[in-house]
């Protein structure tokens, strides 16, 4: 994995979670694509859409998925079984090797954070499970900003608690929404190429 760090002079580091650190977002698709079914999907989810949605918070995604097939759906339910599905699947991420290791190298000496579209119990379940969690003391999840990804209010949250000037955090991302919410954020980012082509 080829990783373009930007030069500068970095004060905060800032890790999206899954498909960033952790290889859940296969898992998450699967989720999803089952999800999705059980609520009037006649199809298999189309994973560019998907994929497409990387970092927007789960029940937006559940929204934005029912209007793009012409679902009626109660984004509530779909989310609930969703994540539920996906529990029973999160023990079979495994670790983004390259990027957890730059997390491992930077947090000896510089503040680092979390900052998912996920819930918070499944963000933490994950760290948990992937042996991160004693890595990041600040964790930012949907749960805690009314607009998540691509706005910038995840990330500014994240800079705030670590104590970070927004224009010295550098971002890892592997989704487009992430990538634009680190830009309206004032802060670089480094893309991370999660997602293996067939």
């Amino acid at each position: 994995m080829k990783l373009d760090i930007p030069p500068g002079d970095f004060a905060g580091y800032i890790f999206d979670l899954d498909g960033t650190l952790v290889d859940t977002m296969p898992l998450h698709y699967r989720a999803w694509d089952q999800a999705m079914q059980a609520a009037g999907l006649q199809c298999q989810l189309d994973e560019e859409l998907f994929y497409s949605l990387g970092g927007v918070p789960t029940l937006k995604v559940a929204e934005l998925i029912g209007r793009h097939y012409g679902l009626k759906v109660d984004p509530h339910a779909i989310f609930d079984h969703k994540e539920t599905l996906f529990k029973a699947l999160q023990k079979d991420a495994k670790l983004i090797e390259p990027v957890v290791a730059i997390a491992r190298r930077v947090a000896a000496t510089h503040p680092v954070s979390i900052a998912s579209g996920g819930p918070r119990e499944i963000v933490r379940r994950s760290l948990e499970l992937s042996g991160l969690a004693p890595l990041f003391k600040v964790v930012v999840s949907a749960d805690d900003v009314t607009h998540g990804k691509p706005a910038p209010d995840m990330f500014l949250l994240a800079a705030r608690q670590m104590g970070v000037e927004p224009t010295r955090c550098l971002v890892f991302e592997d989704a487009e929404p992430g990538m634009r919410a680190a830009v309206a954020a004032g802060m670089r980012y480094v893309k991370v190429p999660s997602r293996t082509k067939k």
